[in-house]
């Protein structure tokens, strides 16, 4: 049976927008794609509530409209939850925990925005006079959001910047197209002015266009390693600002542990959260050791036990590509245990070991419930390992010895580190990486920092 026929409808021949049986590949929906003309009215809607609503409104009123925003997440959130459940897969659980996670990021900034906004003096080291820098809006802002977290990754950009001033145009990816026009009502529906935040089907040439409409200030883009460096060169050769979240192999270091089996459900927990689709899951277990044969039988146990109501990848395509990165793993030379062979989108739990740190298989990025399994002589082995990839989104360190905690932390070469503990992201705490996994912050006092005008104003004494 071949998915992309099996409803009539070839992939060639499906519209570019279309909600998409994740486990069979059948064709649910399709949305059309935006008109050049209907993108247009779209920015320039975008660039009017910024010349109208963000000038007109204080902090304190875009604060109201996010509080607002916050409580129809979670008034919605079993309607939006199915959405995305049909759309990519996810359990309804974790697909509600979505959206309550989303409602707190919107929550954060209605709270904090005051305090973040509020004029920041300078002390003058010499002439007299008063000098601070007022934060303020830049413009429109394009954002540009994949599908493992259609709620999640929105809220990330639109809260902050929404918070400030700026206006958003929103193009989701091209399978969340009723999840995105959900949030476009939401966000209607809790009193946005028409163009603070717009909704819009667009094509990957639309975009590129956009990127260059000089009523765009800014890009913010979560995706591919690929599709973020030609947005950033896009960007660059219009003196855009951008923010990129790209790809992650985060490593999960075990140096030691009190309690083995919670270390290793961590591990379970950080690697499979998602159906493993997500950017900073804990993609490579580096463990001492001492340790390391004990950990390996445990953590096989609970990855093959996983195996009976594991969710679908979001695609067949997506579990077809985990394959080949599976079966390439393998012809280098690496061991792989699983429980059971891929079916369509279901692609069963399993480990890979005996992955060589040289071979190529070991700079990708796997996106799905594979873990790979390092043996680690040393901590200085462990750092080494940690840091051999292309990569440095986030990471895991686990161990009993707080100064070694603080030690490797530092040695990591990632923009994040959690040392022992996994779900410990919260809407307070930055979120971003260096490397190949982008540049530039979300969430926290960072994230409403990245598309702000920090404006000096200095008076003289008079």
């Amino acid at each position: 049976m071949n998915p992309e026929h099996e409803d009539g409808v070839s992939m060639a021949n499906r519209p570019v927008y279309a909600v998409v049986d994740p486990a069979s590949g059948k064709l649910v929906k399709g949305y059309p794609a935006a008109t050049d003309k209907a993108v247009d009215r779209a920015l320039d809607s975008a660039a009017q509530a910024y010349a109208q609503w963000s000038r007109q409104t204080s902090v304190a009123q875009r604060a109201q409209l996010l509080s607002t925003v916050a409580t129809l997440h979670s008034e919605r959130s079993g309607q939006l939850a199915e959405i995305i459940h049909r759309e990519m897969g996810k359990p309804v659980d974790q697909a509600i925990a979505e959206v309550e996670f989303s409602a707190s990021i919107y929550r954060y900034y209605a709270e904090n925005a005051h305090r973040f906004l509020a004029d920041e003096p300078i002390e003058l080291l010499e002439a007299e006079g008063t000098a601070f820098i007022r934060r303020q809006p830049i413009g429109v802002l394009l954002g540009i959001m994949p599908w493992n977290y259609p709620y999640y990754q929105v809220a990330r950009f639109a809260a902050p910047n929404l918070a400030l001033g700026n206006t958003i145009v929103l193009k989701h990816a091209p399978q969340c197209p009723e999840s995105s026009a959900a949030l476009q009502q939401l966000f209607t529906d809790a009193g946005c002015p028409e163009g603070s935040y717009v909704n819009v089907y667009a094509t990957n040439e639309q975009i590129a266009r956009a990127i260059a409409d000089p009523r765009v200030q800014g890009v913010s883009f979560t995706g591919s390693e690929r599709a973020g460096a030609e947005i950033a060169e896009r960007a660059g050769r219009s003196l855009k600002k951008v923010v990129l979240e790209l790809g992650g192999s985060d490593p999960f270091i075990v140096l030691s542990t009190h309690d083995l089996d919670a270390t290793v459900q961590a591990a379970v927990d950080a690697r499979f959260e998602n159906t493993g689709q997500a950017c900073n899951a804990g993609k490579r277990i580096i463990v001492a050791d001492d340790i390391y044969d004990a950990f390996l039988d445990k953590f096989t146990q609970k990855v093959l036990a996983m195996a009976d109501g594991l969710a679908p990848l979001s695609s067949v395509a997506a579990a077809e590509r985990l394959e080949e990165q599976v079966e390439r793993a393998i012809d280098d030379g690496a061991t792989f245990v699983s429980a059971g062979q891929r079916e369509g989108a279901h692609f069963p739990p399993g480990i890979l070991t005996g992955v060589s740190p040289t071979s190529p298989s070991a700079a990708e990025e796997l996106f799905g419930p594979v873990a790979i399994v390092y043996r680690a002589g040393s901590e200085d082995e462990a750092v080494d390992l940690a840091n051999g990839t292309p990569y440095g989104l986030g990471s895991y360190v686990f161990t009993t010895d707080a100064e070694q905690a603080m030690r490797v932390a530092d040695k990591i070469d990632a923009g994040m580190v959690f040392i022992n503990g996994v779900g410990l992201e919260g809407a307070e705490l930055p979120f971003g990486g260096v490397k190949r996994s982008g540049f530039g912050r979300e969430l926290g006092r960072a994230g409403i920092d990245e598309f702000a005008n920090k404006k000096l104003i200095r008076t003289a004494r008079t």
